[in-house]
């Protein structure tokens, strides 16, 4: 019992090799300049770091370790809900979003107050693109406040930082 809860409480600090994060196939110079750019890039604004494709990737690993990637995974689906034209395709959309993320006891349920809950359901009876703004919104600040600071002080970021540097400052000798 106790190396099963030793497993659990090490999985947030333990992780594979990143290498499915960054860029395999980019040249050396190019890897280091994007390994020590961008990678310290994110840590200006979760903005940033949610606009590189490889900070959301390294942003979703972490989250996955931490049991807690539904406020991820939501915010992506209404970003891909937002482009949606068809309102037949937005309708169903909302619908699979709502049962997925906010209804109670969804299968990967957001946390989110009830009000927000409540006028989220009723804006998905008619739903538009912006439908699901304001949950969005909300569940993009609870990852800005909780998630991202955590994420910055984790060993996944600061072992990423390291291997960027010194990655470059072998590529540089």
């Amino acid at each position: 019992m106790k190396t099963r809860l030793g497993c659990l409480s090490n999985k947030s600090d333990s992780y594979g090799d990143f290498s499915e994060v960054l860029p395999s196939a980019l040249d050396r110079s190019t890897r280091c300049k994007l390994s020590t750019d961008e990678v310290i890039r994110w840590s200006d604004s979760f903005g940033i770091l949610l606009s590189s494709k490889y900070g959301l990737a390294a942003f979703r690993t972490f989250l996955k370790m931490e049991f807690s990637d539904e406020n991820i995974e939501f915010w992506l689906a209404c970003e891909e809900y937002k482009k949606i034209k068809s309102p037949a395709k937005l309708m169903s959309k909302a619908n699979k979003i709502y049962k997925e993320f906010i209804e109670v006891q969804a299968p990967r349920e957001v946390n989110i107050d009830f009000q927000t809950r409540e006028e989220t359901k009723q804006g998905i009876q008619e739903p538009t693109p912006a439908s699901l703004i304001v949950v969005q919104t909300k569940v993009y600040s609870l990852m800005e406040k909780d998630s991202y600071p955590r994420f910055l002080r984790s060993k996944i970021y600061q072992d990423l930082l390291k291997r960027a540097d010194t990655q470059c400052q072998r590529n540089s000798v």
